[in-house]
């Protein structure tokens, strides 16, 4: 609230200015607008199909939905601002205005120039721009003067692009194309224009765009057919080369007689071990000699049966080896029974020996020894056939990892040509599909639109007001003067005593003033200095200083001495600035400070005729210990108190002479006068500092600050 204040003081200064720059922005903008012409406005409705679920081809196109179509509308707005489809509008508004009998616009200076060999030459060249949808090349004269010729009819893409905007109908399908031009005729011709300019451009382009995909996809897919067709040949080949109809049903085959073999083979032992134990139960039941007899006899009978025996195992070999095969079968049971026939006929041979009564026995070794031997050679045929059929099935291994290679490889390549296949045929309905995108609302001639002149000369006096307003604003915080007491105070840290209002006119008479009605406000202030210096004043000694000349210390000394005199007190006023006397030229009362200091003046009658003594000094630029010791100016001073109430010393300004700190030596009480409006610049910041560190600093006096009604008061502020 502070800040609000101090800037609408400080705006209050540059009031005059706040008045006139908006007036004669004002005025001026009401000569710039007085020919202003009237606008009118047409609109034209363009659907596009995207959202609308009437026009949406279901089969083969996917609907889209949320980002995905404010992305589509973005996409199709700009492509309706593009330049190229603005210059095709441009050709076709300067072709009719140079050739039809009733133009959009007045000829402009420039066209006026051209003769009828020139604008049958302009008309060609902007037909064949037209027709090729091509843009004028600036680097060709001719061509660049065409383009200023539809600049200085306003026909220019730039141009029409300021007069137009496209925008989609809130969340509808529909995209509205505006224009505001000088006539009704003109604003609806250029929205039906861009409209079918841009429906036609961007069909081209889909066409355009569909025929490439097409043609990119037909190379593809002869590109995947090929590649299937090689690598379904060369699993084909691998197979016919390797013997390889279907690994699977191979492998369980094989798996299957393996294990059947394995059986037999299983079979095969248990029953040599079988026939084994039985002969031996046999031969136990003979004793030595009965089985010698029965050895050499068996021997003899042997040798006949060898033979079939051969024959039998033989062909039990190529029962195995024809995986078991039923015509081998048949002939190894034929073959078993003929032995069988065989054994029995040499069983005769025992009739007459003294063994016949074991014949039994002997026949059961005959048989039991031969089907031994039948099952130990089977056992070996059998182990070498599962040795053979592991082998062949160990061999199918890596032909099934080979094949499973091929056949994904195949796979692969069958899936990528289906999906192209897919593409070219979706691609290929599409671009037998007409374009959803069509005109649903022509633009008509529209009404003539409100006068913008009031408005733009309102604008202009807001606009210039604000500008005005901004720059103060941006003055006021740069501006690093001080004009109050709470700012002084609170940039240096030092109380503000009082605060003195700027005098509307100078005052002629200290004395004639006290009693004016016009200057009540100008003493009330006084009054509160003189107040609050009583009770801050530790001696009857003050300097007064400032820190730079022209801030109104002397004549504030000459007042607070007044003020003072007319509490009935005695004043000693002293100018003490040897540099710049001030009081000197108003006082020539022939009482000297230099007089006064060396113990030469006599204080006696000039206090008993006036409350107010003065001593001026000659103006030499001295020092105070120059003149005097300073014990000296010590007893002098306090000889002066013993006389005077009050001794007011006029120093000089603290940058510009040392003489304020040779007071400050001699006093206990200092204050300065500020001029409101100044700054304090990093110097003056010293010599703030040093009479800071003097002790002898009481505050500060705001003088000529600009104040308001009710504002007149005592601040006292500390930092």
């Amino acid at each position: 609230m502070a800040e609000g204040y101090k800037f609408l003081k400080f705006a209050k200064r540059y009031r005059l200015a706040l008045i006139l720059v908006p007036l004669i922005t004002i005025i001026i903008t009401t000569f710039l607008v007085r020919n202003l012409k009237s606008s009118y406005v047409s609109q034209a409705q363009i659907s596009t199909g995207i959202v609308d679920e009437t026009q949406q081809q279901s089969v083969i196109i996917e609907a889209v939905q949320g980002e995905q179509v404010r992305q589509q509308f973005s996409n199709l707005i700009e492509m309706i601002r593009m330049k190229r489809v603005l210059n095709q509008v441009s050709y076709l508004l300067m072709i009719h205005d140079l050739t039809a009998q009733k133009p959009f616009k007045p000829k402009s200076d420039l066209v006026e120039t051209l003769n009828k060999d020139a604008v049958t030459h302009a008309v060609e060249v902007y037909r064949q721009k037209y027709e090729k949808n091509e843009e004028l090349d600036l680097t060709i004269p001719d061509q660049e003067g065409l383009s200023r010729v539809l600049k200085s009819m306003g026909y220019d893409a730039d141009g029409l692009k300021n007069k137009i905007s496209v925008f989609r109908s809130g969340e509808s399908d529909f995209i509205t194309v505006q224009s505001e031009a000088e006539s009704p005729e003109l604003a609806a011709y250029i929205v039906n224009t861009l409209s079918s300019e841009f429906i036609k451009g961007y069909i081209s382009l889909i066409k355009a765009s569909q025929i490439k995909a097409n043609i990119f996809l037909r190379n593809m897919l002869t590109e995947k057919t090929d590649s299937l067709a090689a690598r379904m040949a060369r699993l084909k080949n691998y197979k016919i080369r390797n013997k390889v109809l279907n690994l699977t049903e191979q492998s369980k085959q094989l798996y299957a007689l393996i294990l059947d073999y394995d059986t037999k083979k299983q079979e095969a032992v248990e029953k040599t071990a079988a026939y084994a134990g039985a002969l031996n139960e046999i031969d136990a039941k003979f004793n030595p000699k009965e089985r010698s007899y029965i050895e050499s006899r068996l021997s003899k009978v042997n040798q006949g049966l060898v033979e079939t025996k051969a024959e039998l195992s033989s062909l039990y070999d190529l029962y195995l080896k024809n995986d078991l095969d039923e015509k081998y079968k048949n002939s190894y049971d034929s073959l078993r029974n003929q032995l069988s026939e065989q054994i029995n006929k040499s069983s005769d041979q025992y009739i007459n020996n003294p063994l016949n009564a074991k014949q039994e026995l002997v026949n059961q070794k005959i048989n039991l020894e031969i089907q031994m031997d039948l099952s130990r050679y089977g056992i070996n045929s059998l182990e070498n056939k599962i040795n053979s059929l592991t082998r062949d099935f160990g061999n199918l291994v890596p032909q099934e990892a080979e094949v499973q290679t091929l056949e994904m490889s195949v796979d692969i390549a069958s899936k990528e040509y289906l999906d192209i296949l897919n593409k070219y045929n979706q691609s290929n309905l599409e671009s037998g599909v007409e374009s959803k995108m069509n005109i649903v609302q022509m633009g008509v001639g529209g009404l003539m639109q409100p006068s913008k002149k009031f408005s733009l000369v309102v604008l202009s006096g807001v606009v210039s007001l604000v500008f005005c307003i901004v720059a103060l604003f941006v003055v006021f915080i740069a501006d690093s003067r001080i004009f109050d007491a709470k700012t002084l105070a609170a940039k240096t840290s030092v109380p503000v005593l009082g605060t003195i209002p700027k005098l509307p006119a100078p005052l002629e008479s200290l004395n004639s003033s006290w009693e004016d009605p016009a200057h009540r406000d100008f003493w009330a202030s006084i009054r509160s200095i003189r107040y609050e210096l009583e009770s801050a004043m530790q001696d009857k000694v003050i300097v007064i200083s400032s820190l730079g000349p022209s801030e109104g210390k002397s004549f504030f000394a000459r007042c607070l001495a007044r003020s003072w005199e007319k509490t009935n007190r005695k004043v000693l006023l002293i100018d003490g600035n040897f540099t710049h006397p001030s009081l000197s030229p108003d006082h020539v009362s022939g009482h000297y400070v230099e007089d006064f200091l060396q113990g030469k003046e006599k204080f006696g009658q000039q206090e008993q005729k006036e409350s107010i003594s003065v001593l001026t000094n000659r103006g030499n630029e001295r020092s105070l210990l120059e003149l005097s010791s300073a014990q000296q100016i010590s007893d002098q001073l306090d000889r002066a108190k013993t006389i005077y109430d009050l001794i007011i010393i006029d120093a000089a300004a603290i940058n510009g002479s040392s003489l304020v700190r040779e007071w400050l030596s001699f006093t206990n009480d200092a204050i300065a006068v500020f001029k409101s409006g100044e700054s304090i610049n990093e110097d003056q910041n010293a010599y703030l500092a040093m009479l800071k560190e003097s002790g002898a600093f009481r505050g500060w006096i705001l003088n000529m600050a600009e104040m308001g009604s009710g504002e007149l008061e005592f601040f006292k502020t500390m930092g």
